[in-house]
C-alpha cells in the first residue's frame, strides 16, 4: 500500500485521512481540516509510543496489518516498523540504501542537509525530487539557517511556498546579511541587514539624542526585500515618509553592495526643503534649530543635512565585522556610543591588539571622519588615581599625563603583544609603564569598562610614574572614587563616581576636512564592563562611552587577521 504522507509528497494526498474521518467521502477542504492535518504532519519525530511498541526498523510482526496511519501495536500482538512521525512504515526490514527507506524518514534526513545541497540531492532520482517538494524540509532550513521563527504555513496558504521563500529570497540575498558601513563621506553610519519575519530588512542604526549616551540606539528602515504576488523577490525603498516604494539592490563585488531608489519623489515633502530640514533635525537631534544657540553647532548640523540628503538613499555599503574576543582583552570588545562635543553622539568600535586598545569611528564628522582611529590606549601604562582633592586639579592632571607622554616619546611605542601567560597589566618594568591600574583583576581576565572621568586617573598615572621601573607597584583597590577635574568640559554631567582602572592613551584631533591630524595625550578611564571614558587633555574635554547592547547577527569576524584587514580598509576609505 502506498505511504500516505503529505510530508513526502509521494502517494496519496493528505485528504486520505480526511476521507477516513468522513466515512470515505471526499469532503471539501476546511480550515479545521488543514490545521488538523498540519498538526499530524508536524508531530514530534522519534517519540516513543505506548509500552510494548518498539518503533524500530527491524521489528515487523508477522501477519500484522493496518492502514498507513496506524501506530505500532502492542508487543503481545507483534508490531510494525514505526516511522519518525509515529506512522507505520512499509519499507523493507533491512534497508540496503536510502531508496529503501520510507519517505517520512527521508524527509527527516533531508531536513538536516544545508539548503545549498538539496538541488544536488534532487538529481539522484525522481523519488528524491518529489520528496524535496515537501514544505517541512524548507521550513526547517529557513529556521536553521536564517532564524525564521514565523509560522511559514500562513505564507503558504497565501500561495508562496517555503521553498520559494528560501530559494528566491533568503538564499539569493544571504550575502547582504550582517553589518555594513555606508559610504556617506565623513559621516559614515551603521547598517544591520537581518531576516525579520517574512522580510529581509536593512536597519540604519542611529545614536540616541545628544547627550543621552546611555539611552538605547534608534533604528530607521532603509529598505526591505519581500516576496511579491508573482512569487518573485522584490526590493522596496523605505526612505521618506510616504511608505514603501520601488527600489533596487546590486551586488557590486564581494563584501560590497549598492541600493537605489526608483521613486525619489516619495522622499519629498509638501513644504519643500525647509520642511524636510525641520523633520530631519527633529529626528536626528530631537530638537528644533531655535533650541540650538551655539552658532558653530548650527553650521555643523546644516552642513550634515545638505551633505547626507543629496544621496536619496542611493548608497554603497561595505561589510564590517565585530572584533573577535581574546582571552587577554581588558573587557569585551564591541560597539559603543560616545560624546563628541558639537558633533553630537558617534558610534565607535573598541578592539584589542596585544598591549593596546583602539577605538575606530563607525560614524564620524568633518574633522575626524568615519573609519579613522579616534582613541589608542597603552595597556602597558596603567595609572593610579590620587585622592579626590588632588583629582580636582587640572594642573595636576596635565603635569602627570604630559610627564607620561614625554616618557613614551623617549622610549618609543609599547610592544604589540604581552608575554605568554601575562596580561597587559603585568610587570611594569620594560614597557614604560607608570603604575598599575586603579583596581580590578588582571587584564587577562575579561572585565567590563566604562566611559567616565579620566582626569582623576591621569593624576594617578603621574604619581605612578615616580615608581621605580622594573618593580611591581602595589595592588590598588577593586574600585576607587573618581571625579572630573575643574575646567574639564563634559556633555553629560551624569557619570560614574568610581572607576576600576586608568591608562595612558592618545586621541586623534584634526582640522576641518581631516587636515593636520595629530594625536594628543589623554587619560582612559574604565568604569565597568559597559562604560569607559577619555579625558582629552589639550581640549580640556571629557568623552563618555556606553556599550551598544543590540544583538547583531552575522557580524563576527572569522579571525583576527580578517578583522585587522577590515580596519585598514576602513581607514583607506576616508583617508
Amino acid at each position: 500500500m502506498a505511504v500516505c504522507a503529505r510530508l513526502c509528497g509521494v502517494g496519496q494526498s493528505r485528504r486520505c485521512r480526511r476521507r477516513q474521518r468522513h466515512g470515505g467521502q471526499d469532503q471539501p477542504v476546511s480550515d479545521s481540516d488543514v490545521d488538523m492535518d498540519d498538526e499530524e504532519d508536524e508531530r514530534i519525530v522519534g517519540q516513543k509510543q505506548a509500552a510494548g511498541g518498539c518503533g524500530g526498523l527491524d521489528c515487523q510482526a508477522a501477519g500484522s496489518s493496518g492502514g498507513p496511519g496506524d501506530v505500532c501495536c502492542e508487543h503481545a500482538s507483534g508490531c510494525r516498523p514505526q516511522g519518525l512521525l509515529g506512522r507505520a512504515i512499509t519499507g523493507p526490514p533491512n534497508p540496503q540504501s536510502l531508496l529503501d527507506l520510507p519517505p517520512e524518514l527521508l524527509v527527516e534526513i533531508f531536513s538536516l542537509l544545508p539548503g545549498t545541497a538539496l538541488p544536488t540531492v534532487a538529481l539522484v532520482c525522481k523519488q528524491f525530487k518529489q520528496i524535496l517538494n515537501t514544505e517541512t524540509i524548507w521550513r526547517r532550513r529557513c529556521a536553521a539557517e536564517f532564524g525564521v521563527n514565523e509560522d511559514l504555513r500562513k505564507m503558504e496558504v497565501g500561495g508562496v511556498s517555503s521553498r520559494d521563500f528560501y530559494v528566491k529570497l533568503l538564499h539569493p540575498y544571504k550575502g547582504v546579511l550582517g553589518l555594513w558601513q555606508p559610504d556617506i563621506g565623513p559621516y559614515g553610519g551603521l547598517l544591520n541587514v537581518v531576516v525579520e519575519g517574512l522580510f529581509v530588512v536593512g536597519w540604519m542604526y542611529l545614536p540616541p539624542h545628544d547627550p543621552r549616551v546611555e539611552d538605547p540606539m534608534r533604528r530607521r528602515p532603509l529598505f526591505r526585500i519581500t516576496m511579491s504576488e508573482d512569487r518573485k523577490a522584490s526590493v522596496e525603498c523605505m526612505y521618506g515618509h510616504k511608505g514603501p516604494h520601488k527600489g533596487d539592490i546590486q551586488t557590486v563585488k564581494k563584501d560590497e553592495f549598492s541600493t537605489k531608489c526608483n521613486q525619489t519623489d516619495h522622499h519629498r515633502m509638501p513644504g519643500g526643503r525647509q520642511e524636510e530640514f525641520r523633520t530631519w533635525l527633529e529626528e536626528e537631534w530631537g530638537r528644533t534649530l531655535e533650541d540650538i544657540f551655539h552658532e558653530h553647532t548650527q553650521e555643523l548640523i546644516l552642513m550634515k543635512f545638505i551633505y547626507t540628503s543629496q544621496y536619496d538613499n542611493c548608497l554603497t555599503y561595505r561589510r564590517i565585522y565585530l572584533p573577535p574576543l581574546l582571552p587577554t582583552d581588558l573587557l569585551r570588545p564591541g560597539l559603543f556610543k560616545g560624546t563628541y562635543g558639537s558633533h553630537g553622539l558617534e558610534i565607535v568600535m573598541l578592539s584589542f591588539h596585544g598591549a593596546s586598545a583602539r577605538a575606530t569611528k563607525l560614524t564620524g564628522d568633518p574633522n575626524v571622519p568615519a573609519g579613522q582611529l579616534t582613541l589608542e590606549v597603552d595597556l602597558s601604562r596603567p595609572v593610579v588615581l590620587p585622592d579626590l582633592e588632588r583629582q580636582r586639579s587640572i594642573e595636576e592632571l596635565s603635569r602627570l599625563v604630559l610627564g607620561v607622554h614625554a616618557e613614551v616619546q623617549r622610549e618609543g611605542p609599547a610592544p604589540a603583544a604581552c608575554p605568554a601567560g601575562e596580561g597587559p597589566l603585568g610587570v611594569t618594568g620594560g614597557n614604560g609603564a607608570v603604575g598599575v591600574a586603579s583596581g580590578g583583576p588582571p587584564a587577562g581576565v575579561p572585565e567590563g569598562g566604562a566611559a567616565g572621568e579620566s582626569s582623576s586617573e591621569a593624576s594617578g598615572g603621574a604619581e605612578a610614574s615616580g615608581a621605580s621601573r622594573g618593580s611591581r607597584a602595589p595592588s590598588p583597590p577593586e574600585s576607587q572614587p573618581f571625579i572630573l577635574p575643574l575646567g574639564v568640559m563634559a556633555r553629560n554631567e551624569v557619570y560614574p563616581r568610581t572607576c576600576k582602572k586608568c591608562f595612558y592613551g592618545t586621541g586623534q584631533i584634526a582640522g576641518h576636512g581631516f587636515t593636520s591630524p595629530e594625536r594628543t595625550p589623554g587619560l582612559f578611564v574604565l568604569f565597568d564592563k559597559d562604560r569607559f571614558g577619555f579625558i582629552w587633555l589639550e581640549l580640556k574635554s571629557f568623552s563618555m562611552y556606553s556599550r551598544l547592547t543590540d544583538r547583531l547577527g552575522h557580524a563576527h569576524a572569522p579571525d583576527m587577521e580578517c578583522f585587522e584587514a577590515m580596519l585598514r580598509n576602513m581607514q583607506s576609505w576616508t583617508s
